[in-house]
């Protein structure tokens, strides 16, 4: 089966690209993909995240170990498309290069039959110029930071109260 992909970087104006992928395929082979059909190099660091219908990050795939070995990593290289993203689970977030952070959403639109004579990955439908720069995220504070004296900023002065030993090394 092949799967029709939509992959939409997360900005105001539309820029998007229709891609399609042998659900065999792995999701480094997806990554390649998605980096070659928006013109990356691919010489950065990135992950997928499972995400459900709100587009919540969930569960990261990487394309490296960077972990200290303590937990277990899924990665790109060992995961196959079709283990991860399904019809009731249709929606990848995609992070590509964490210092510019560019952010993509990936949705699976179709499940598709092989077409003969056409060779997989495929891009096929390109829209929008990816722009010079990653779009800007917007951040939210938690609600709950700085209800109380204890959560707020502390000043120079307020390190004394601490209580170190200034030898304490």
């Amino acid at each position: 089966m092949i799967y029709r992909f939509r992959i939409i970087l997360d900005t105001e104006e539309d820029v998007f690209r229709d891609i399609e992928i042998e659900q065999n395929a792995s999701l480094e082979q997806f990554h390649n993909v998605i980096n070659q059909s928006f013109g990356f190099d691919g010489m950065e660091m990135a992950s997928f995240y499972v995400s459900d219908e709100q587009w919540n990050q969930g569960e990261e795939i990487s394309l490296f170990d960077m972990s200290d070995g303590s937990q277990p990593v899924k990665l790109m290289n060992e995961t196959i498309l079709k283990d991860i993203v399904h019809e009731a689970s249709p929606r990848l977030i995609y992070v590509y290069d964490f210092l510019n952070m560019w952010t993509f959403l990936v949705e699976l639109a179709e499940i598709a039959e092989y077409e003969n004579g056409r060779e997989y990955p495929n891009v096929m439908y390109i829209h929008g110029q990816l722009p010079d720069n990653a779009p800007e995220k917007e951040f939210k504070a938690d609600e709950n930071v700085g209800d109380t004296e204890e959560d707020e900023f502390m000043g120079l002065d307020d390190y004394e109260e601490l209580g170190f030993d200034e030898n304490w090394n």
